[in-house]
């Protein structure tokens, strides 16, 4: 599994999660180990996103960078008339490791499609009045959501490239989120966070944190996971209306960033453990396994301090890497026969 993080000091951080090639239960040590540091942009980095090997950044210096993990290189860069405040891939089911489309939501209340490869810029639609503070995009690839400082939620058709849908919220919302399912969403709003229906945003669930709400994840089972300024992790049950668990000073400083490193459901290993990864601004990153979290004292797997700022943080699965490494060997060896035939 890779873990990318991004830097108030303008640095991108890339991590591989390693598994011993022999786990038991009551052998679950991980190894976090450093892939490449370096300073991607010339202010503070906003935003990541991570899908198979391909990484992308955001800052304050009006520019998206694309990474390629395997090869620890730099794709391409583009420079645009704002910064981006969030960041979201969509890969299609036929390209298991090598992402379609990257999202971006600006500074400017715009919203822009990029292709991937080519790393080009296709559309721009100006969907708020003022700055997007989050997006996601729904599995199908067909929708986004964003959320903007305007205190607005909307809906971007991405098959029309436009806007569909746009309400006015009772209060700014700082993070919108599909569930792993995609049949409901999440926004989260200071210390509230609320559940809806994903076809008619008809609310269904809410929970109260004790603190300012600074990150969140979906996970599987219709569990949420929360991160802020209490410094705990929490996983809300939007089946039952009630906390699972929770892990209390998770960090000692805020939490800015939480993946669900789910499980490949293709490879059928039914041993890989439940993990989850945090990044505070403390620097620290840190690896859960979230079966330990009935235990008095979780302690993580795994941790590595970066020592800086640490703003936010995006998750891929090894495997999708190792796949796309293999995929790639044999394209160039192919190449090599056909050239020497």
């Amino acid at each position: 599994m890779s873990l990318i993080a991004g830097s108030y000091e303008k640095f991108i951080w890339g991590y591989k999660l390693r598994q011993p090639k022999t786990t038991t239960s009551t052998d679950q040590t991980l190894t976090l180990t450093p892939q490449f540091s370096y300073a991607a942009h010339v202010s503070p980095i906003k935003s990541v996103a991570v899908a198979g090997v391909v990484a992308a950044s955001s800052a304050g210096d009006d520019t998206v960078k694309l990474y390629d993990l395997s090869t620890s290189s730099e794709l391409g860069s583009l420079l645009l008339e704002t910064s981006v405040n969030s960041l979201s891939f969509f890969t299609p089911p036929s390209l298991s490791s090598f992402p379609r489309n990257l999202f971006a939501a600006a500074d400017d209340g715009s919203f822009s499609i990029f292709d991937v490869d080519p790393f080009v810029l296709l559309q721009t639609i100006q969907v708020h009045k003022k700055g997007i503070n989050h997006l996601c995009v729904h599995p199908s690839g067909k929708l986004a959501l964003t959320v903007g400082r305007d205190s607005c939620f909307a809906m971007v058709n991405l098959v029309r490239g436009r806007r569909s849908y746009n309400c006015r919220l009772e209060k700014e919302a700082n993070i919108v989120e599909y569930c792993s399912d995609g049949g409901r969403f999440f926004m989260a709003s200071d210390e509230k966070i609320t559940v809806h229906e994903a076809e008619d945003a008809k609310i269904v669930g809410e929970f109260e944190c004790s603190k300012r709400v600074l990150c969140a994840a979906s996970g599987e089972s219709g569990l949420i996971f929360t991160g802020g300024e209490d410094r705990a992790i929490t996983a809300w049950d939007t089946v039952s209306g009630k906390i699972a668990y929770s892990i209390e000073d998770a960090h000692k400083s805020r939490v800015k960033g939480i993946v669900v490193l789910s499980r490949d459901v293709n490879s059928g290993a039914a041993e890989d453990p439940f993990l989850l990864a945090s990044a505070s601004s403390d620097g620290v990153i840190r690896v859960w396994d979230v079966r330990m979290t009935n235990k008095e004292k979780s302690k993580p797997l795994s941790e590595a301090n970066t020592k800086s700022r640490l703003t936010c943080l995006a998750g891929s699965s090894i495997k999708s890497l190792k796949k796309l490494q293999l995929k790639k060997d044999t394209l160039e060896k192919n190449a090599v026969e056909m050239e020497e035939s």
